[in-house]
């Protein structure tokens, strides 16, 4: 090997040398394997590496005491519509509309009218869909879709009147017979339409 050969050689691993200096002083965490842990929205651990992605989220006391976090991210909650989507008979692109017409999957979401959560129940309803805590994402999205869905039978499957009904109430559907001449409320029923035509077809 010439000498030549050799003073390159001999450059190129002082060179690699200074680099893995660098690195491990520039990112301490670097090859030391998993860095964080996060629950997602179905209870599951994750081990993450870098960590999970800076989001606005919400811990939510849960009924054992615990606390679980969760992301206004609808991947979060896909699981449990499609859950809630099989156990009620409605389409699960229609129950991720309306959530996200209602709170842009924000599980800690409160209207100005005192509607909570993902699908904004009212706490007057609360006992008969059965939710102790309008927070916590599985209670919220099924006691949602189990009124959806008296709502759609209630109006024989008719998705418009639905959803205004969702909306303004039964008792307004029921006055005009048809989605009610209020603003809002036409303009939910659209939105929402909108939303729906958009996950079918995704």
């Amino acid at each position: 090997m010439s000498a030549e050969w050799q003073g390159q050689l001999k450059n190129s691993v002082l060179l690699i040398l200074s680099l893995l200096a660098l690195l491990s002083t520039a990112a301490p965490c670097f090859g030391k394997g998993p860095i964080c842990r996060y629950v997602d929205a179905n209870g599951v651990t994750h081990v993450c590496s870098p960590p999970v992605p800076s989001v606005p989220a919400i811990f939510i006391k849960m009924a054992d005491g615990t606390q679980r976090r969760f992301s206004p991210a609808p991947q979060s909650y896909e699981g449990i519509i499609k859950a809630a989507g099989r156990a009620y008979r409605v389409d699960a692109a229609l129950i991720k509309a309306v959530i996200r017409a209602e709170s842009n999957f924000r599980p800690g979401a409160v209207s100005h009218k005192g509607a909570r959560g993902l699908m904004q129940i009212m706490p007057a309803n609360n006992a008969a869909l059965d939710i102790s805590n309008p927070f916590d994402p599985v209670q919220n999205i099924m006691g949602g879709t189990r009124h959806l869905k008296q709502l759609l039978v209630r109006y024989h499957k008719n998705t418009a009147l639905a959803l205004a009904a969702y909306n303004a109430g039964t008792s307004a559907v029921d006055k005009h017979c048809s989605i009610p001449p209020y603003p809002e409320t036409r303009a939910y029923v659209s939105r929402v339409m909108e939303f729906y035509r958009q996950y079918k077809g995704s």
